[in-house]
């Protein structure tokens, strides 16, 4: 009897997991609109013109590297990886630009640098409004209105 116990409590475990699992199972998708007395077709036409407003997020394919230079002598290195958030139907444009754009983006960053914004603190909140506003207006120069805004995914400084 001793042996037969745990088979028993086994047996009777699995057979209580699949009873739970039929009874507790989400209903088809068919029948949750029928449930509501609604036809489900509204509801997909919507969430498809939702995500038609979407924005799309293009990951610029490579990162930005960006020397700090003090007294003639590179102290540092900063790199960063950008995102930008277009409007939908915009990254091929993107792609299409983004030698120009990033020659602008580069432009900005050295820029940055020289005024000291990849000193000390780099990270500070104000240095990277500062540092985003700009990257979004080169950005929007570059492609105009599509350009929602630019996102810093990545940024490390390494010192020498």
């Amino acid at each position: 009897m001793r042996k037969l116990l745990p088979l028993l409590l086994i047996l009777l475990g699995a057979g209580a997991g699949v009873g739970a699992g039929f009874f507790l199972r989400p209903p088809p998708a068919a029948a949750v609109g029928d449930e509501h007395g609604a036809d489900p077709a509204p509801q997909t036409a919507n969430e498809a013109a939702k995500s038609d407003q979407l924005p799309e997020f293009v990951k610029l394919t490579n990162q930005f590297i960006v020397p700090v230079v003090e007294k003639n002598r590179i102290v540092s290195l900063v790199i960063l990886s950008l995102s930008l958030e277009v409007k939908p139907g915009g990254t091929e444009r993107v792609f299409a630009q983004e030698p120009k754009l990033r020659d602008g983006i580069l432009q900005l960053l050295f820029d940055h640098a020289n005024t000291g914004g990849f000193r000390g603190s780099f990270t500070d909140a104000d240095n990277l409004v500062i540092l985003r506003r700009g990257l979004k207006e080169v950005a929007q120069r570059v492609l105009g209105d599509m350009v929602k805004d630019v996102l810093i995914t990545d940024m490390i400084r390494q010192d020498s």
